[in-house]
């Protein structure tokens, strides 16, 4: 029997592409994937429910904050020496938070934040963390538009072919299941999505007859539902997995300043470097973030002159090692492990 613990440190090449076939499609039939692969239905549902079980990988289904209207914040919060664990854990604890990491140096916190109302955000923006005696500074940047493809940008795919990758691809979406919103217009969610998205928060890939039953609406509608809030960017399936199993041992966040006329180009040029999952344009003086996965402190030097080094525009650049990553999309760490927040 095959066996995974979380010592190990780099998944084989079968559980890379694995995970990298849940990335393009994280809720693609595992018979559709076996083909793909080229392996069998048993072992692709062998090798997920390995990985799963033994807290390496999650699939989660969670809304796209722009589209359904919620109130979102990057922060950077600046604490007193000693106090960052603390705090940490106290946002990571909290259902509207996500990404949250301690950064080198140990006195700092990123985050994002993503509240329902405007009520909601103010209130832990403007009163609980500056109330909070061990927090010496909070910056608090809106993401204006982001350039990568978020949760199907992680690790790269090249241990995908361009072919394999297409055949991944969901498929268009028949009908509008039921809202009518166009794509310029914010989608409504209402009491049966936050249902669904409830259950497909802790678990991306929960079947049909699960999800009707929370939504109180039958299997062929929340199919339907589902496919319609994907296809027009509401939800999107995001797959949890340290990047220490993938071979890369540093992660690091980064703040460029750009001239607001080379913005999007420097956007646009960002994301299509491999080592980058994440890039936005973002309020304030930095107005370029972006997330770094690098194999070591060399990769990461030979990146910052060679890589972003090269974009020109960029005129002040600001490199945050992650010293610990905390809470990923959805769900906790600990180590090289994840699991569900209490």
């Amino acid at each position: 029997m095959e066996t995974v613990t979380s010592d190990e440190q780099v998944f084989d090449l079968l559980d890379q592409r694995l995970v990298q076939a849940l990335m393009v499609d994280g809720r693609a039939a595992f018979s559709r994937i076996a083909a793909v692969l080229g392996t069998t239905d048993q072992t692709v549902i062998r090798r997920y429910r390995r990985l799963r079980g033994a807290g390496l990988l999650r699939v989660l289904g969670l809304p796209e904050g722009e589209r359904v209207g919620l109130y979102e914040s990057r922060l950077r919060i600046q604490c007193v020496p000693g106090a960052a664990v603390a705090i940490a854990e106290a946002l990571a604890r909290r259902p509207d938070t996500a990404w949250v990491k301690i950064y080198s140096g140990g006195t700092e916190v990123g985050c994002l934040v993503s509240s329902r109302t405007r009520e909601d955000h103010e209130a832990l923006l403007l009163r609980k963390l500056p109330r909070t005696q061990q927090v010496t500074g909070v910056t608090a940047q809106t993401m204006l538009h982001e350039y990568t493809g978020g949760a199907n940008r992680r690790f790269g795919r090249d241990r995908l072919t361009a072919e394999e990758i297409a055949a991944l691809e969901p498929g268009p979406v028949d009908g509008e299941g039921g809202a009518g919103e166009d794509s310029e217009d914010l989608v409504r969610l209402d009491d049966a999505d936050h249902a669904m998205l409830a259950v497909l928060a802790r678990d991306g890939r929960a079947g049909y007859p699960e999800l009707a039953k929370a939504a109180g609406r039958s299997e062929s509608t929340v199919r339907r539902r589902i496919e319609y809030l994907r296809g027009s960017g509401a939800i999107s399936f995001h797959v949890e997995v340290h990047s220490i199993h993938f071979g890369f041992g540093i992660e690091a966040g980064i703040s460029a300043t750009v001239a607001p006329s080379d913005l999007a180009a420097a956007g646009r040029a960002l994301a299509e470097h491999p080592q980058v999952p994440f890039a936005a344009a973002v309020t304030g003086a930095a107005n370029l973030a972006a997330t770094v996965l690098c194999r070591d402190q060399r990769d990461l030097y030979r990146y910052m002159t060679e890589g972003i080094g090269a974009l020109t525009a960029v005129h002040r650049l600001e490199v945050l090692p992650v010293l610990r990553q905390v809470k990923r999309a959805g769900l906790l760490s600990d180590g090289s492990r994840l699991y569900d927040a209490p």
